[in-house]
């Protein structure tokens, strides 16, 4: 029996990092992307198989997809979409531009890399096409407006696409982690510099929590888990029979469901305006 292969995005550390590893000793050959050549020549020296893919450029994307289908001879068992970033700020405060790019990098670059490899999975008669949504997919919280839009974008179109791959092999997961380890919040600090005056904002001193947050916080947050779990959800969604729709990750997620489905709407805003 050859051996299975996946493509996981957002390698260089946190989810995608311990996703490559824990696949891999899963007997998996994983191909582990990153943005910079740099991550990808780190995981390289790790033994791993690491095309460079940036979803904000498409030609990375062809070129990394057409790197992994030359290494497999034009099979892919799995994809796993899990490169993404924060661009934190109020919704009034962040420019369209700002709201563009981070589309590119969470959602449009996805959905590039998903059309590319659905044929390939359609022709082999198989596949498995795994997506990293979060807990704000299903729930927003104040002064993530940017990050909540992609992941409620994120979640309409996986759940079409699941629906529109009934019959084909092609089995679609969402993935929903709450807080998880990783460098989300250090990452998202050059994206509120470049996107949001918050010196020259109507609420300028409000915004100290939120910079409190990112530049000196450094403990982990309530309920956190380590990206091992994860990963645990993700081997199921690759290899179990009947992987399911959806797999909530950490004690916040599952409650965060639970009140959407059971609390007004007013009442859930309350309680997340205060999160």
């Amino acid at each position: 029996m050859s051996q299975k292969t996946i493509l996981i995005t957002g390698c260089s550390s946190g989810i995608g990092y311990d996703a490559a590893l824990g696949l891999r000793d899963r007997g998996w050959r994983v191909f582990a992307a990153c943005r910079r050549e740099d991550d990808c020549a780190r995981l390289r020296e790790l033994g791993f198989d690491a095309p460079r893919i940036d979803y904000q450029d498409g030609a990375s994307i062809d070129a990394g997809l057409a790197e992994v289908l030359e290494a497999t001879g034009g099979t892919l068992d799995a994809l796993f979409n899990n490169g993404a970033f924060a661009s934190p700020g109020l919704v009034e405060d962040m420019p369209t531009d700002g709201l563009r790019a981070i589309f590119e990098a969470n959602f449009f670059g996805w959905h590039h890399l998903i059309r590319a490899v659905i044929p390939v999975m359609r022709a082999q008669g198989h596949g498995r096409i795994v997506q990293c949504s979060s807990v704000l997919g299903l729930v927003t919280l104040p002064w993530r407006g940017a990050y909540n839009s992609t992941k409620f974008a994120l979640e309409g179109m996986t759940d079409t696409l699941r629906i529109e791959m009934r019959g084909t092999g092609i089995h679609v997961s969402l993935i929903e982690p709450g807080p998880v380890t990783s460098k989300i919040r250090e990452n998202a600090i050059p994206h509120f510099e470049r996107w949001i005056d918050w010196e020259n904002a109507p609420r300028a001193e409000d915004y100290a929590k939120l910079r409190h947050r990112l530049y000196q916080s450094s403990g982990p947050d309530a309920f956190e888990l380590p990206p091992s779990a994860v990963t645990r959800k993700l081997a199921h969604a690759v290899e179990h029979p009947r992987p399911r729709p959806r797999y909530y990750v950490t004690t916040p997620t599952y409650l965060m469901g639970g009140l959407k489905r059971v609390l007004p709407t007013r009442w859930l805003d309350a309680i997340l305006a205060r999160a």
